[in-house]
C-alpha cells in the first residue's frame, strides 16, 4: 500500500498519526462488530476493506471534515461498484471487460480535480474486491451493508476524532491580493504616480502566493464546478490586476494626470477593496464594481468620440488605465461568481465568452471538463488507459491461472503503478523487498500461533496502527511489508490458514508488480514530462496564431463579438492538466525549464485581450499605423514561437538539449533569420510601455523614437502586445538565469520592459 510523498497535502507525521488512528479504529471496530458480534464474515470483510480503501489507499486532501464530505458524496458510487463487481464476477471475461470499462472511468474522473483523483484508488479497490470468485450474488446485501457500515464509521471519525485545523483558503489569499491592489491604486494616484521597489516586490510575493503550486492541495480551485472555476478565475484576475498596476505608465512628464484617469484609478481601488471584503465574507456589496463598469464604458465612449488620432503618451496611458480597469472588473465578476455561484448573474456588457460557465449546472460543467480530456494528448486520459489495461491484465492472469487471493495482485498494480516507468521500477523494488520481509515475519507468526484467532484479534489493531503510521512516512517498502502482516492476520480470523498464506501474498504482489512495470513501460513511460513540454509548446504556438489574427483584425477594423478561440482554450486546458500532474512526479536531474505557469497565464492574457480588442475594433488604422502594429505583433509572435521551440525541447540528464517533440506544429518554429527579440517590428514606443524594471515609469527608451500619433484602438492593441512581451519574458526567464540542476523553475521573474530597436 504505497503512498506518494505530498508536502502540499500537509501529511506531516502528526497528520499521518491522526489518520492512522482513525483508520484503525474504524476498520477494526467495523470488522469486529460484523465478525464477532453479528457473525457475518462477508460483511466484516467488506466493512474492513471499505475503510482501508477510502482511508489508506485513497489520498483525499483536506481536513477531516472535507474528507467526510467527499466520502458522503461517493457513497452511491460505492454501492454501484460493489453491485457491478458482484454480478460481473460470473465469468472471467465479464470481470475483465468490467475492469477495462469501470477501471478507465474511475481513473479518468481524476480530471475533475484533486479530491476526485484522491478518491479514485479506493473506488477501484471497491470494484476489484467483489469481482473475484466466488460468484455469490446472494451475498450482495451483506457486502453493501458491511461497506456502508464501515464508511459511516469512517465519516464520523473523520468529522469528530482528532479534528484538523484548516489552512488558509484560496478565497482568503485572493482577498489579501485585493487589499494589495487597492493599496497600489491609491499609491499610483499620488505623485510620483509610480510604485516604489518595495511595492513591486510585494506584488511579486502576492502573485506567487496565488500559484496553485504554493497552495495546499485541498484549497486549490481545480474542480469542474462553477465555484471552483470562478475561484480559479478570481486568482488569475487578481494576479493580472497586480501586474497591470505595477506596469502602469505615469502621466506625460510635466503634466498632471487627467481627471478622468484619476477617477478611473480611484474607482479601481474602491472596487478592489469591495471585492476583497466580498471574498473575506465581511461584505456583500458590489456597488463599486458596478460603478467601475459604467465608468470604464464612459471612458471608452469618450475615447471613441475624441478627435483622432491622439498623441502617444496620453493614448498609451489611457489604454493602460483601461487594461487596469478591465482586470479589476474581471476580478470582481469572477469573485462574485465564486461567492454566490449560480445566483450571481452576469452584469450587462460582460464578455460571456470569458465567463462562459456562469449559470451552468454541475453536470454540464463536469461533461465539459471530461470531454476536453477525452483524447490521447491528455495526461488524465493516458493515466486512465494505463491503469485500466494493467488492472485488466492482472484480472486475466488471476482468472486464467486461478490465483488464490488474486485480488492482491490487482491491489499491487493499483498501489504500485506510477505515472513514469522509472518511478514504477523504483517503487516495485522497494515494495518487493518490504513484502518479502513482511511475508517471512507473517509466516513465522502464522506457524507459531496456528488457529488461535483470539491472538490475531488482539494484535491486529496494533499492527494496523503501525502499518498506517509508518508506511506513509518511511516509504512504500515499509508500507507493503506491514500491510502483508495486516492482511495475513485479517484472513487468519476469517478462515483457517497456514504459513503458506504469506507465500501467496508474496507471489501475488510479484505478479502485480511485474504487470505494473510492463504497462508503465508500454504506455506513456515518461509520464507528464514529455507531455508538458509538448502541451506548453503547442499552447505558445496557438498564442502566437491568436496574436497575429487579432492584430490583423484590429488593423483592418474588423469587429468580432464571438471569436472562435476553441483551439487556444483546448491547448490551455491540456497544458494546465499536464502541469498539475508534473508537480507530483519526481524531477529528472536536468537544467532549468521554462516557467510553465507563466506560459499558461500568458495564454489567459492572450485569450482575454483578444476578445476585448475584437469586440471593440474600430475603423481601419491606416497604412502607417497598421504597419507599425502588425510589425509589433509579428515581433511578439516570433518571441512566442521561439519560446515554443525551447519549451518543446526536453533537456537530457547531462544538461544538453535533447530532441524536441514532433507534436509541435511547424509554425511554432521561428522563421530562419529571426532572433529571439521583439523583432524588427517592435518599434514605436515599445520600451515606454513597461517603464523601468516594472515600476511603471515612462523610461528613457520612449524618447529614442519619434512620438506616434494614432487612433485609440492602436494604443489599446499596442498596450496588450507590450504586456504579452513581458509575459514571454517571464516564460523564458529560467533560460537566462537557470536554477540548480534537477529543478523545474516555476519562480516568477520580475518583468522586464521590451527592448526597442
Amino acid at each position: 500500500m504505497g503512498a506518494e510523498k505530498d508536502v502540499s497535502a500537509g501529511r506531516g507525521p502528526s497528520s499521518v498519526a491522526r489518520r492512522a488512528i482513525r483508520t484503525t479504529l474504524c476498520a477494526c471496530g467495523a470488522f469486529y462488530v460484523c465478525l464477532y458480534g453479528l457473525d457475518r464474515p462477508v460483511a466484516a470483510t467488506y466493512a474492513l476493506f471499505a475503510v482501508v480503501s477510502m482511508a489508506a489507499l485513497s489520498r483525499i486532501p483536506g481536513t477531516g471534515g472535507q474528507r467526510a464530505a467527499v466520502l458522503v458524496r461517493t457513497l452511491p458510487a460505492v454501492w454501484l461498484l460493489l453491485t457491478a463487481g458482484t454480478f460481473l464476477a460470473v465469468r472471467t471475461w465479464t470481470a475483465v471487460a468490467g475492469m477495462l470499462v469501470i477501471g478507465f472511468a474511475i481513473a479518468f474522473v481524476a480530471a475533475a480535480g484533486p479530491r476526485a483523483a484522491g478518491a479514485a484508488p479506493g473506488l477501484q479497490l471497491l470494484y476489484i474486491l467483489p469481482c473475484f470468485p466466488p460468484y455469490a450474488p446472494d451475498t450482495l446485501g451483506q457486502r453493501l451493508g458491511g461497506a456502508t457500515f464501515g464508511l459511516i464509521l469512517l465519516v464520523l471519525a473523520e468529522k469528530f476524532i482528532l479534528p484538523e485545523q484548516r489552512g488558509t483558503t484560496y478565497r482568503e489569499l485572493a482577498a489579501g491580493a485585493a487589499g494589495t491592489a487597492a493599496r497600489f491604486a491609491a499609491e499610483l494616484g499620488r505623485p510620483p504616480y509610480t510604485l516604489p521597489a518595495a511595492e513591486v516586490e510585494a506584488a511579486r510575493r502576492t502573485g506567487e502566493s496565488l500559484r496553485p503550486l504554493h497552495v495546499e492541495e485541498a484549497e486549490r480551485p481545480a474542480g469542474p464546478g462553477l465555484r471552483d472555476r470562478a475561484l480559479a478565475h478570481t486568482g488569475l484576475g487578481a494576479r493580472t490586476l497586480l501586474g497591470r498596476l505595477v506596469t502602469l505608465p505615469p502621466p506625460p512628464p510635466g503634466q498632471p494626470p487627467h481627471r478622468t484617469g484619476q477617477q478611473l484609478l480611484e474607482t479601481v481601488g474602491r472596487s478592489a477593496a469591495e471585492t476583497g471584503a466580498l471574498l473575506a465574507g465581511t461584505g456583500r456589496a458590489t456597488a463599486e464594481a458596478d460603478a467601475l463598469r459604467r465608468l470604464r464604458e464612459e471612458v471608452r465612449e469618450a475615447a471613441a468620440r475624441e478627435s483622432q488620432p491622439v498623441p502617444e503618451l496620453p493614448g498609451r496611458r489611457r489604454a493602460a488605465l483601461l487594461e487596469v480597469a478591465d482586470a479589476a472588473v474581471a476580478f470582481a465578476t469572477a469573485a462574485e461568481l465564486a461567492v454566490r455561484g449560480r445566483r450571481a448573474p452576469l452584469p450587462p456588457g460582460t464578455d460571456a465568452g470569458r465567463f462562459w460557465y456562469a449559470g451552468r449546472h454541475a453536470p454540464r460543467l463536469w461533461w465539459h471538463r471530461l470531454a476536453a480530456h477525452a483524447g490521447p494528448r491528455s495526461v488524465h486520459f493516458q493515466n486512465a488507459v494505463r491503469i485500466s489495461l494493467a488492472l485488466a491484465a492482472a484480472r486475466t492472469l488471476a482468472g486464467v491461472e486461478s490465483l488464490p487471493h488474486g485480488f492482491w495482485a490487482m491491489l499491487a498494480v493499483l498501489s504500485l503503478t506510477r505515472t513514469t516507468v522509472s518511478q514504477t521500477r523504483a517503487t516495485v523494488r522497494q515494495a518487493l523487498a518490504g513484502t518479502l520481509l513482511g511475508a517471512l515475519l507473517a509466516a513465522g507468526v502464522l506457524a507459531l500461533v496456528g488457529g488461535h484467532t483470539t491472538v490475531y484479534a488482539v494484535i491486529l489493531p496494533l499492527v494496523m496502527l503501525v502499518a498506517f503510521t509508518v508506511g506513509p512516512v518511511r516509504g512504500v517498502g515499509w508500507a507493503q511489508g506491514m500491510f502483508t502482516l495486516v492482511v495475513s492476520f485479517v484472513f487468519a480470523q476469517l478462515a483457517p490458514v497456514t504459513w503458506r498464506l504469506a507465500g501467496v501474498r508474496l507471489m501475488d504482489v510479484m505478479i502485480g508488480s511485474m504487470v505494473g512495470v510492463v504497462f508503465g513501460l508500454l504506455a506513456w513511460p515518461r509520464g507528464a514530462q514529455a507531455e508538458l513540454h509538448r502541451a506548453v509548446a503547442l499552447l505558445l504556438a496557438r498564442e502566437a496564431e491568436t496574436v497575429e489574427a487579432t492584430t490583423a483584425a484590429v488593423v483592418a477594423g474588423r469587429r468580432d463579438t464571438d471569436p472562435d478561440d476553441r483551439a487556444l482554450q483546448l491547448a490551455l486546458s491540456l497544458a494546465e492538466s499536464a502541469y498539475a500532474q508534473r508537480q507530483i512526479e519526481p524531477r529528472a536531474p536536468v537544467a532549468g525549464a521554462p516557467d510553465w505557469q507563466a506560459a499558461m497565464i500568458t495564454g489567459h492574457h492572450v485569450l482575454w485581450g483578444s476578445r476585448r480588442l475584437l469586440a471593440r475594433a474600430g475603423p481601419d488604422l491606416g497604412a502607417g499605423n497598421g504597419e507599425r502594429l502588425s510589425g509589433r505583433a509579428d515581433g511578439v509572435a516570433t518571441r512566442m514561437r521561439g519560446a515554443a521551440q525551447r519549451a518543446a525541447t526536453i533537456p537530457s540528464a547531462d544538461g544538453s538539449q535533447g530532441a524536441g517533440t514532433d507534436a509541435v506544429a511547424a509554425d511554432a518554429v521561428p522563421p530562419a533569420g529571426a532572433d529571439g527579440a521583439a523583432g524588427s517590428g517592435g518599434t514605436d514606443g515599445a520600451a515606454g510601455s513597461g517603464g523601468t524594471g516594472g515600476a511603471g515609469g515612462a523610461g528613457g527608451g520612449a524618447a529614442q523614437v519619434p512620438e506616434v500619433v494614432a487612433p485609440s484602438e492602436f494604443f489599446a492593441a499596442q498596450t496588450w502586445l507590450d504586456s504579452l512581451t513581458l509575459d514571454v519574458e517571464r516564460v523564458l526567464a529560467p533560460y537566462r538565469a537557470p536554477g540548480p540542476a534537477g529543478t523545474d523553475s516555476t519562480a516568477e521573474a520580475a518583468p522586464r520592459p521590451p527592448r526597442s530597436t
